[in-house]
């Protein structure tokens, strides 16, 4: 191809080399995150003291704010120790800052099979990403590539399995009252002024929509004895759970679903009747 040549790479090994240590490649993660191919990151905090567990290389976090990766470095091949150290830290954190989702990273220069039968086994369970690392030398340039050889597995969802535990209008009527599934209803109605071939599906665990008798769970209800926990599917932001909480709504949470969950009484949908339909809206628009 015109204006470009072939360059032969060496590879080097890190963990032999005189000048190029661990430090050296925390610090060139810690100066641009990206290149570990994990997204858009940034650096929270390097060589961060654990209580009674030593010390975590590299903790990232996302743009948002919402996600917050624990990255150890490891020169060579992948040993016990290691992977114990990862998870322990990101177990550590993850109890300490529970607001955040968090995900374990291991970055080595060597990942075994061995390593990935192992870690395999509770991925999944465990939010775990296996990056191995390559250090290329050409001239006096190094460069550093880094691959992802295993990525977190997302479980699923338990709304699949609830879909099959088929139930009724009077099922719901029994666990709760008439007047609270009615506020799903109510929702509904809501829901039809922008999609109005949706209607409601009946499951043991949860009231949800459906096309056609086919799920479409943008959003879905519990209606409880004296009120309606409905939960929105939307990604995570400050400014939609600020605006929850300024129309004095009751938000529950952010669930590990990725639903805003919000308690609605009898009134609330009268009262908040716009800004409800402005959730529905989007939960629909995002679920695609």
């Amino acid at each position: 191809m015109e204006g470009l040549r072939y360059a032969k790479f060496e590879r080097i090994m890190l963990r032999s080399h005189p000048q190029l240590t661990e430090k050296w490649v925390q610090d060139r993660i810690a100066e641009d995150p990206s290149i570990l191919g994990l997204g858009d990151l940034i650096l929270k905090d390097k060589e961060r003291a654990q209580p009674r567990a030593g010390r975590l290389d590299l903790l990232l976090q996302d743009g948002d704010g919402a996600q917050r990766f624990e990255v150890e470095l490891q020169l060579g091949r992948t040993d016990e120790s290691h992977i114990i150290r990862t998870i322990e830290y990101w177990d550590i954190e993850r109890k300490r800052y529970p607001q955040y989702d968090h995900t374990a990273v291991l970055v080595a220069e060597d990942i075994t099979s061995r390593f990935l039968n192992v870690v395999s086994l509770f991925n999944g369970f465990i939010p775990l990403v296996a990056i191995q690392m390559s250090a290329l030398k050409h001239g006096d340039s190094v460069s550093l590539v880094f691959t992802t050889v295993l990525d977190q597995m997302t479980l699923g969802l338990l709304e699949d399995e609830e879909e099959a535990e088929v139930a009724d209008r009077s099922y719901w009527d029994k666990r709760s009252t008439p007047q609270t599934v009615g506020l799903a209803d109510q929702m509904l109605a809501l829901v039809h002024t922008f999609a109005p071939d949706v209607e409601l599906k009946y499951n043991k665990f949860h009231i949800g929509l459906a096309v056609d008798g086919r799920p479409k769970n943008f959003t879905i209800f519990r209606p409880l004895k004296s009120s309606l926990r409905t939960e929105f599917r939307m990604s995570k932001s400050e400014d939609v759970q600020q605006r929850i909480e300024d129309a004095g709504l009751d938000l529950i949470d952010y669930s590990k679903r990725g639903r805003y969950r919000v308690r609605l009484a009898a009134g609330d949908i009268e009262q908040h009747r716009d800004f409800l339909l402005g959730l529905l809206r989007r939960s629909y628009e995002e679920d695609g």
